[in-house]
């Protein structure tokens, strides 16, 4: 009998591309077996903002049945998998200040000896997405981390999606790097917990 994995997926979505990968994340995590929580990190920026750009305002709305994201839905998860728009080469704001929370668990030891992953988006090809998903897992060393990439010949650092000068929207191939990103991460838990 396979063992149970805990999955929480913690992103920061302004318009929805994250937002779309971590629901293909999480639901795949889930065929797969394991618990899930989807969480977000919480909007930092002033309402006057956020309401000056329309499809900003519009995914805050949509999306505020999804709960945000606490340290204890890292400490109950075996795994994590953070997701967040490429800013300027780095991480988003919203998902920094986040994952700067997790001091206390960190200095318990808390967050050592669990798998994590890590997903973005970007304008533009080369706009800084491998050095988003790098951070992420500087971040995870720091921590005592597992990190599983999801390895291939997608991004091998994590599912990319490149939104371009249209705003593309998430297609089947940055959807199916999401899904093998999910299942690898899920085999990977529950191999660890056996062991």
């Amino acid at each position: 009998m396979e063992r149970s994995v805990n999955v929480t997926v913690v992103y920061y979505s302004s318009t929805g591309t994250i937002h779309r990968l971590a629901s293909e994340i999480s639901e795949t995590a889930e065929k797969q077996g394991a618990e899930v929580r989807l969480v977000r990190a919480a909007e930092l920026a002033p309402r006057h903002v956020v309401d000056s750009r329309p499809a900003w305002a519009a995914h805050l709305r949509d999306t505020e049945d999804v709960p945000v994201a606490s340290a204890g839905d890292v400490l109950w998860a075996d795994a994590v998998l953070f997701g967040t728009p490429t800013r300027f080469g780095n991480v988003s704001a919203q998902l920094k200040q986040f994952i700067d929370t997790l001091g206390p668990a960190w200095s318990g030891g808390l967050l050592a000896d669990k798998v994590y992953s890590a997903f973005t988006s970007g304008v533009s090809a080369h706009g800084g997405m491998e050095t988003t998903l790098v951070s992420i897992y500087n971040m995870a060393c720091h921590f005592g981390g597992i990190i599983v990439p999801p390895g291939g010949d997608l991004n091998p650092y994590g599912t990319s999606h490149v939104l371009g000068a249209d705003n593309a929207p998430v297609g089947d191939r940055a959807l199916r790097a999401a899904q093998l990103q999910a299942e690898r991460v899920v085999r990977v838990a529950r191999a660890l917990k056996e062991v």
